[in-house]
């Protein structure tokens, strides 16, 4: 028997199967050390909606720096480097779209779209933020993010997928 919630056990496989995170040693993991970081960075960074099944959104945005950013874009560091490279307690004026993962039938919901503006519109609060960054996998997910940007009145800023997923 898992450890996890059913919707639990079903996230994991879905950002394994979209993201193919086990294959790729430069993806963010999200170990508990890594949701410990990302909480001090700011606590809206990993949201989600959940039923009593557990989880059926999951959504992680990473307020940083553009410093930051402009070196993952540019391929200096990888995505895991992401929130090793960002100082609890900064001032950060972009957020990176890490994931937003959604069980097949909770989407085309808007839901999606809730969590996250949710969780932007809370780190906006303490941030002077001007940027969305994002590195699509899906159509969807870049729909999305153009969706969350112009409503946001972020600028939006994507990084190449270089890899079949």
């Amino acid at each position: 028997m898992s450890e996890y919630s059913p919707n639990m056990s079903r996230m994991f496989a879905l950002i394994d199967e979209v993201f193919a995170t086990r294959s790729d040693a430069g993806q963010l993991q999200v170990t508990e050390s890594d949701l410990k970081k990302l909480n001090e960075i700011h606590p809206a960074a990993l949201s989600e909606l959940a039923n009593e099944n557990g989880p059926v959104i999951w959504v992680l945005v990473i307020p940083t720096t553009s410093s930051v950013m402009n070196d993952f874009l540019d391929g200096k560091i990888q995505e895991r480097e992401i929130p090793e490279r960002t100082i609890p307690g900064a001032t950060y004026d972009c957020i990176y779209l890490c994931s937003a993962t959604t069980l097949p039938e909770y989407r085309g919901k808007g839901e999606t779209k809730k969590v996250c503006l949710n969780a932007i519109n809370a780190i906006c609060k303490d941030h002077p933020i001007n940027t969305l960054f994002v590195w699509s996998f899906t159509k969807e997910g870049e729909m999305l993010a153009k969706s969350l940007a112009a409503e946001s009145k972020l600028a939006l800023r994507n990084r190449a997928v270089t890899q079949p997923h």
